[in-house]
């Protein structure tokens, strides 16, 4: 079984997205390990506010396979394909890690380098995986987050109802107890 880490980001109708993604997610691989959800401005374009969060699963499945499952998921949830790349989106999920493997997998660049650049995909990434090391770097997620220019990017946990809980009071339960 793999680890792997997804990130997740929605500026359009943030709420019902994000909950049908980790559904189709819990759905599809089962437990999930989930940080808070974010919201954060735009990054590269002028647009609405994203929720962001990152997941991890579990599972056998290919890095492909994992890929075509996410772009199944995104597509049922109305993303658009055809949209510029910095532009806003209803569902976006990206593979992060898996384990550590470095270099192209299946056509996916492993580790995503967003992980290191966007404070909406380290931060949370970091919560859950503190200890976690990058696979290039050597480095902890909790260590790259401490580096991390924090007044670069702007963001702020949300509260955020999903199967009856608040996954971020949640997560952030969790974080405290490690």
């Amino acid at each position: 079984m793999a680890c792997i880490y997804l990130s997740l980001g929605s500026n359009i109708e943030r709420y019902r997205h994000i909950t049908a993604a980790l559904d189709a997610l819990a759905d599809t691989f089962g437990e999930l390990t989930i940080s808070s959800v974010y919201e954060s401005e735009a990054v590269g374009f002028e647009g609405d506010s994203f929720y962001n969060l990152v997941v991890g699963i579990e599972t056998s499945e290919s890095v492909g396979q994992v890929s075509k499952v996410l772009k199944a998921i995104e597509d049922a949830n109305g993303r658009n394909r055809t949209a510029a790349r910095f532009s806003s989106r209803s569902l976006d999920i990206d593979i992060l890690t898996v384990d550590h493997l470095t270099g192209r997998v299946d056509g996916i660049a492993l580790p995503r380098d967003e992980v290191l650049k966007n404070a909406f995909v380290l931060l949370p990434l970091a919560e859950i995986a503190a200890g976690t090391l990058h696979p290039v770097t050597g480095l902890s997620y909790a260590e790259h987050w401490q580096a991390f220019d924090k007044a670069k990017q702007k963001l702020w946990p949300v509260s955020f109802l999903w199967r009856g809980r608040d996954i971020t009071a949640a997560a952030h339960e969790l974080s405290r107890a490690t």
